[in-house]
This record gives C-alpha cells, sequence and structure tokens, in this order.
C-alpha cells in the first residue's frame, strides 16, 4: 500500500498538483469526475486503490512520469524564495535588515534543509550500513538516498560515482592523495590556473613536494579569463592531471572548462574540476562534461556545512587507494592484510557526517524543485543590474571582468583603503567578504592584494544590491 510517508516530501500545493497528475495518468477514469476540483487527495494517499490497480509500491509508482506543474517558482517569484529562508528575517548592526551578500562563501539553508536535519535526529538517528534495527535501516536509506541525489544532480553514471568528504577542500586532499601519490612520480607535471582558492594550489604543492612533481600555471587575460592556447602549450607528456576551477571564487569567471578537458584528453591527462564555486549556479552534467574528477561543497549549495561530494570515474575510483584507514571502508581484516570494500565506501572510513549529508539531499530536492536552469536565469539578470548600477559609482574598478561571469563582484574603490569600505557596508547590515578570498595569486595578478566581494544567489534581490550601491556612495561621501 502507498501512503503519504513513502512519497517525497513537497510542499502541500505541490504535493497536490504531483498527485493530481500521476493518477490522471495511472487512473484516466478520474478525469471524468473532475479530478482537480473536487478529488480528496488526502483520501487518494490514504487507501489502498493502488492495489486494485497492480501498483502495489513506491518504485512502479515513481516510475510514471511527472509533468512540470505551474508553480510560483516557475515565474520565480523571489519574495516567496526569501520566506523559505528564515535567517534572511534577521535584524543586525543595529537593527539593519540582514542583506546576504557572501554567497562565494557560504549559502543560507532553506527551511526545509533544517527540518529535514532535525526530522533525520529525530526519528532516524543511527550509524549506518551495519545495524540490523529499524533506526538503522532508515539512517542507511536516507544516507544513501542522500547519494543518489547528489548523483541524479550532477548526472553521474551511478550513485556509486559519489563519494561523501567534508567539503571540496577534502575532496581535492583526497584525490591529491589517493590518486596524484600512486600516479605521478619525480619531474611528473600538475597544471593548475591563475584563477585558483588556495584548496587548489596547496594540496598539489604538498604532493609535489612528496614525489618530486612541478607545478605549471595556466596565465589568464586581463579580464580574468584563462587562456587556452597558453594551456595547451604548458602540456607535456609529463602531465598527468590538470586540476581547475569551474567559476573562480575571487573573480566570478566561469572557465570554458569542456574546452579543457578536451584539450587535456588529447594527450591523455586526467582532469579534477573544483566546482564549489559553480554547483550553486549552473547546470552541472559531468557526463557531458566528461571530466574525471569533479569535487563541490554542500555548504555553497544551500546544504549544512561540512559536508560535499566527489564524483569521480568509476575506472579512476578502482585503481585510487584509500585516503584513511577504519571501519566502514573494509570487507575482511586480518593482522597480516585488509581487503578494502568497493567504492564509494573504500573512501569513507569511520562514522560520517551522516546527518547532513540528509541535509544535502533535502537541499538538492530544494534546487531541483526551483530548477538550477531558472536559478541562472534570474542570477545572470541581478548580475547584469548589479554590474549596471556598480559601474555609476566614480572610483569604482571591478577586478575580473569576463564576458561569462557569475555570482562575483569583486571590486576595489580607488583611493579607500578596502578593509574601511567593507567595515563601513557591514555597519549597515550588509553581509560580504573582503580581504584576499584565499586567493592571494589571481588578486596578485591585476596588482592588488585585497578586493570587497559582494557575491549574489538567487534569493538575493533588486533592492538589496540598490541599498548596496547607495551605501557605497555614501561611504565616499561621509
Amino acid at each position: 500500500m502507498i501512503t503519504h510517508n513513502n512519497l517525497p516530501n513537497f510542499d502541500e500545493e505541490f504535493f497536490k498538483n504531483q498527485i493530481e497528475v500521476l493518477a490522471n495518468q495511472a487512473f484516466p477514469e478520474f478525469n471524468k469526475n473532475g479530478f482537480g476540483e473536487d478529488f480528496d487527495y488526502e483520501k487518494v494517499i490514504q487507501t489502498n486503490f493502488y492495489e486494485n490497480k497492480d501498483i502495489s509500491n513506491f518504485e512502479t509508482f515513481s516510475n510514471i512520469q511527472i509533468v512540470p506543474q505551474n508553480n510560483s517558482y516557475e515565474i520565480f517569484n523571489v519574495e516567496a524564495i526569501r520566506k523559505d529562508f528564515p535567517v534572511l528575517n534577521e535584524k543586525v548592526s543595529g537593527n539593519y535588515p540582514l542583506i546576504w551578500l557572501d554567497n562565494a562563501a557560504t549559502t543560507q539553508k532553506p527551511k526545509s534543509v533544517i527540518d529535514r536535519i532535525s526530522y533525520f535526529y529525530e526519528h532516524e538517528n543511527s550509524n549506518i550500513h551495519r545495524g540490523a534495527h529499524t533506526l538503522a535501516a532508515r539512517a542507511t536509506d536516507a544516507y544513501e538516498e542522500a547519494r543518489q541525489k547528489v548523483a541524479s544532480f550532477v548526472n553521474a553514471p551511478s550513485q556509486n560515482n559519489i563519494i561523501f568528504v567534508r567539503g571540496a577542500t577534502e575532496a581535492i586532499n583526497l584525490i591529491a592523495h589517493s590518486f596524484g601519490k600512486f600516479n605521478l612520480q619525480k619531474d611528473d607535471e600538475i597544471i593548475v590556473s591563475n584563477l585558483e582558492h588556495h584548496a587548489n594550489i596547496v594540496p598539489w604543492q604538498i604532493l609535489s613536494q612528496e614525489v618530486g612533481a612541478k607545478i605549471k600555471v595556466i596565465p589568464v587575460d586581463n579580464d580574468g579569463q584563462i587562456l587556452l592556447n597558453e594551456f595547451e602549450r604548458l602540456i607535456t607528456p609529463k602531465t598527468k592531471i590538470v586540476s581547475i576551477a569551474h567559476v573562480s571564487n575571487a573573480l566570478g569567471t566561469i572557465v570554458p572548462i569542456k574546452k579543457v578537458v578536451e584539450i587535456a584528453h588529447r594527450y591523455g591527462v586526467k582532469v579534477l574540476i573544483d566546482g564549489a564555486q559553480a554547483i550553486s549556479h549552473i547546470k552541472v552534467d559531468v557526463q557531458d562534461i566528461d571530466c574525471d574528477f569533479y569535487v563541490f561543497s554542500g555548504h555553497k549549495v544551500f546544504a549544512p556545512t561540512g559536508i560535499g561530494a566527489i564524483y569521480a570515474k568509476k575506472e579512476l575510483l578502482d585503481i585510487m587507494q584509500p585516503y584513511q584507514g577504519g571501519g566502514n571502508m573494509i570487507a575482511d581484516v586480518t593482522f597480516e592484510k585488509t581487503v578494502y570494500q568497493a567504492a564509494p565506501n573504500k573512501f569513507e572510513s569511520g562514522t560520517g557526517n551522516i546527518a547532513d549529508a540528509v541535509g544535502f539531499g533535502a537541499a538538492i530536492d530544494y534546487i531541483t524543485k526551483i530548477g538550477i536552469e531558472n536559478i541562472y536565469r534570474y542570477e545572470h539578470e541581478l548580475l547584469e543590474y548589479a554590474i549596471s548600477k556598480m559601474s555609476e559609482i566614480s572610483g569604482l574598478r571591478f577586478i575580473g571582468t569576463a564576458k561569462e561571469k557569475t555570482s562575483v563582484l569583486s571590486f576595489v574603490l580607488d583611493g579607500y583603503d578596502t578593509t574601511k569600505v567593507g567595515e563601513y557596508l557591514t555597519s549597515k547590515g550588509i553581509a560580504l567578504r573582503f580581504g584576499h578570498h584565499c586567493a592571494q595569486p589571481i588578486l596578485r595578478r591585476f596588482g592588488v592584494e585585497t578586493t570587497v566581494r559582494p557575491s549574489i544567489a538567487f534569493y538575493n534581490t533588486k533592492e538589496e544590491i540598490d541599498f548596496l550601491v547607495k551605501t557605497i556612495k555614501e561611504f565616499k561621501n561621509s
């Protein structure tokens, strides 16, 4: 029997629409009865009439095509979306409304994610994969369902291509160790770009020091876009891996990663994509990109902190060595040797961040419901609006002006100390980052040590941009 406990967690209106569509598809006779107007959809999910139609489990039920429904999100009602994020109601800095423009550092969490984590601790909390009791089964199912959601979100071939980690930083460190340490040797080469976050530089430096490899750097043009011709010239028979950001955290540049992968693969070179700054803004399809690794953090995509994911091709996971040893990742242990489980368990030793992985899955549900394409369109329009308005401020200079760009609006105000600008904006309730953004090499490429960095998400508004611009002008006149 199908009950409401078996069905996905949608809001009431969305849930009602799905029941209507599914029932119309499965049981056309209901069309005659004015289903949408009079039918009691609560009764639909509380009775066993599905069993009479040979639909006795949710797997069969969920295979019926779900037709997209008309709802507020499809026309992108930003005010409706903002109501989903409790923290956006906060007052800060002497009773100013919070304006959260620090999304490149972390994103805020919708109520559905917060509630899902609470539900886990109230009804499902247990360790996973080993216990036979009810809560162990619930927790394991919830954890593995989250893995499947992440896999679907990036179009991975299988959930077994997804490894849960603490975030993008741990992901890159894991790959540098488990792939790099066992596949690179003295004088081999690692290529990164000038755009990279320190987390995509330091692990490779550590590896290079351990094995004697060399790091090469792809230069960027004066707009902050990588030079593809220069990249290809850097590749030699000694090049083993390219590790590059999808989007720059300091500039917002969208890197043409598909072209990067095509060039690298032409020479047999593996490619890791750091997707931390892309995953909440751009549709990611790892099979279309054909990257060997794609990594990202949950907290950058409206999920909790302390959880992230690696996508890796199966043939690489099969040959990679474990990053850490412990329980959960073993098949058999003696004092002489250990037999490891297959991926992904091989890379998830010990008790993982189970609850936040479940929250990660809830965040993916939330984004999927709104639609990543809808998010991109809205944010792109907002970004163009912000660039236009901020360009009116005399002395304001953007750092990073690539044609393909998302989210980040890094700037300096000529003649003014960056810290003073940032502190003034913060005093007016505007949360943003000012400093080097853990990306010192790229800022130095543009002759600066620090910038002010507003960064937008789909819950930001034109009114917030207007207030930002007004406040920068006030600072200049103060």
